[in-house]
C-alpha cells in the first residue's frame, strides 16, 4: 500500500476518498447532465463500487482519481486526477487524466485548475513521459478543458472498447500531452 498523495490549489483539495463522499458522489453519478457523455452508473451500489475502485487505485499507487473538495467549505464537488485506465485501449499502456464535477460547480474553472495540478504531479513528481485524455466526440466541454491544458488532439478518432458497439458514445477523441511539452511551456 502506497502513501496517498494529496494535492492543493488556492481553491481546491485533491484528496483520498472518504465515506462521507458516498452520498454526494452517488447524487453526482445520478445527475443526467453530469452523465450526458458517460455510460450511466445504474444505482447507489454501483456508485459505491466505483468509489471503492477509485480509492483502491490511490491506495495501491498513492495517486489516482482523487476526491475534489473546495478548501473554503470542505464540500465534495467531484473528482480529478490521473490513473491507469481500467480498459485496454488502442494506445495502452498509458496514464489518463480525467475529471467529473457536480453541475453546481461547472463554469468556475475548477476542472482546469485541478487538472493542471494533477498534470504537474504526473510530470514533475512521477516524471511520466506522457499523459492522455479522451472523451466522446460530442463532449465539447471536456475537449475545451483538454485544449486549455495544452493537450493536442489526435486526428483520428477511436472506438472505446468499454462502450457497446453502435452506442452513440462509442467514438472518442484522444488528446495527448508530452512531458517535454509541459516542461517547455
Amino acid at each position: 500500500m502506497a502513501e496517498a498523495t494529496q494535492l492543493r490549489t488556492d481553491r481546491l483539495q485533491l484528496r483520498p476518498w472518504r465515506d462521507s463522499d458516498r452520498a454526494p458522489f452517488a447524487a453526482m453519478c445520478a445527475d443526467p447532465a453530469v452523465m450526458e457523455f458517460l455510460l450511466p452508473v445504474p444505482d447507489r451500489t454501483a456508485s459505491d463500487a466505483l468509489l471503492d475502485r477509485l480509492q483502491a487505485g490511490i491506495s495501491a499507487r498513492g495517486w489516482g482519481f482523487w476526491a475534489l473538495e473546495l478548501r473554503s467549505t470542505q464540500a465534495f464537488i467531484g473528482f480529478t486526477g490521473i490513473q491507469v485506465p481500467g480498459s485496454a485501449l488502442p494506445f495502452s499502456p498509458c496514464v489518463e487524466i480525467g475529471w467529473r464535477l457536480a453541475t453546481a460547480h461547472w463554469g468556475q474553472g475548477y476542472a482546469t485548475e485541478a487538472a493542471r495540478t494533477a498534470l504537474a504531479f504526473g510530470f514533475e513528481a512521477l516524471e511520466l513521459p506522457e499523459i492522455v485524455a479522451f472523451t466522446t466526440l460530442h463532449n465539447q466541454r471536456s475537449q475545451a478543458v483538454m485544449q486549455r491544458l495544452g493537450m493536442q488532439a489526435e486526428p483520428e478518432s477511436f472506438d472505446h472498447p468499454a462502450v457497446p458497439p453502435r452506442h452513440p458514445l462509442r467514438e472518442h477523441r484522444l488528446y495527448r500531452l508530452a512531458r517535454q511539452h509541459w516542461v517547455n511551456r
